[in-house]
């Protein structure tokens, strides 16, 4: 497993500059907003940011306009030369350290918290949980500066949260940040996305990905890269996800399947189809499937569209192969396969379905279709 660092404790970001100089502005101008939803794909930095502008506001304190002295005597502008331009804060700063243990006093978070038990994550947070945020924004900050809340995620409030945040931010208190996180804007209240500034997140580019990548995996080649960028639909979270799950070899072994087609070797299959009837196969198995998804829709794209492949993550041969199989049979074929596909990985979901025969009637799904003339 990759040993991967909390947002709080992880000072880096790419992709997202845009985003980042909208905060640095807004706390220039002295027109920050009290609250912020901060929105996007999972796993594409929502959080880092969070925390990369709470770092930035507990250390550089008041907004800059209520700092200025007024104009320089010999008419420069002296003070914007001495403003920052980017959220970075030293990572062995007091306060960065702080907050990277969980323990600076004007810094709440509010998640998901543990059942009773202490053996699972709760499903929502709680209206208690929302509630110690009034408790909080009603105290002095500690240092003398912000209070920064940040909920993670917001979607996962219930009813009755969602309507005391709606009341906290109704009557915003001086000096306080709320910063929401979430990755389903349209689950939450329209009262509470219209009280926020939008920060919406764009998806990170593959030539991104790819950087991150290798700071995490540097062992891994580019051909390998260049496959998990493909595969990631833009975010580094799930880039990372599909490596821990083996999704560079599952994916390789899969085409090397469906390059075949109409030719189907059964041997090759029921080896790919037995390493997920292990009992720790579970991450696998999703890999596999979105895999096995994303082929059959990438063999119709290929049908439809010129190059439609190019940043897909494969490699030229792979391409090939797929352009190939999506002339063997209509492209209503394909969809049809795909949705029989999908509605098989579903019920295999909800009942408990033995893995190894479903993956193997899926393939033979696709097999069948490769042999249909076109």
């Amino acid at each position: 497993m990759i040993e991967r660092l909390h947002p709080r404790q992880n000072s880096d970001l790419e992709g997202h500059g845009i985003a980042e100089n909208q905060l640095i502005n807004a706390w220039t101008t002295g027109r920050l907003h009290h609250a912020w939803l901060i929105s996007g794909r999972k796993g594409i930095g929502k959080a880092t940011l969070a925390y990369r502008f709470a770092r930035f506001l507990l250390t550089h304190g008041n907004p800059a306009s209520e700092k200025d002295t007024g104009p320089s005597l010999f008419g420069d502008d002296k003070n914007s030369e001495m403003l920052p331009n980017s959220l970075d804060i030293n990572p062995d700063s007091t306060i960065a350290r702080r907050i990277a243990a969980n323990g600076h006093a004007d810094l709440q978070v509010i998640e998901r918290g543990i059942s009773d038990d202490g053996q699972r994550v709760q499903n929502v947070i709680s209206v208690e949980k929302i509630r110690s945020i009034g408790h909080t924004m009603s105290l002095t900050a500690g240092e003398g500066g912000w209070r920064v809340i940040i909920v993670d995620a917001a979607e996962d409030m219930n009813r009755n949260a969602a309507n005391a945040l709606l009341k906290i931010l109704e009557e915003p208190p001086r000096r306080s940040i709320i910063l929401l996180i979430s990755h389903a804007p349209s689950r939450l209240l329209p009262t509470i996305r219209s009280r926020c500034r939008q920060l919406k997140l764009n998806e990170l580019k593959p030539e991104v990905i790819i950087v991150l990548l290798k700071k995490w995996l540097p062992e891994l080649s580019q051909t390998e890269l260049h496959s998990l960028a493909g595969l990631s639909d833009g975010s580094i979270g799930h880039a990372l996800d599909l490596a821990d799950s083996g999704g560079i070899a599952l994916k390789r072994d899969l085409l090397q399947i469906m390059e075949d087609f109409p030719a189907f070797d059964m041997a090759m299959a029921h080896q790919f189809a037995n390493r997920f009837t292990r009992r720790d196969s579970d991450a696998a198995w999703r890999t596999a499937v979105e895999i096995a998804s994303r082929g059959l829709a990438d063999i119709v794209i290929s049908s439809a569209r010129k190059n439609g492949l190019a940043d897909r993550g494969y490699l030229t041969e792979e391409v090939t192969a797929l352009s190939r199989l999506s002339k063997l049979a209509p492209a209503q074929k394909w969809i049809e396969a795909w949705e029989t596909n999908n509605a098989l990985f579903a019920r295999a979901e909800s009942m408990n379905l033995d893995r190894k025969q479903v993956m193997l009637n899926a393939l033979t799904t696709m097999a069948n279709v490769a042999r249909t003339s076109v």
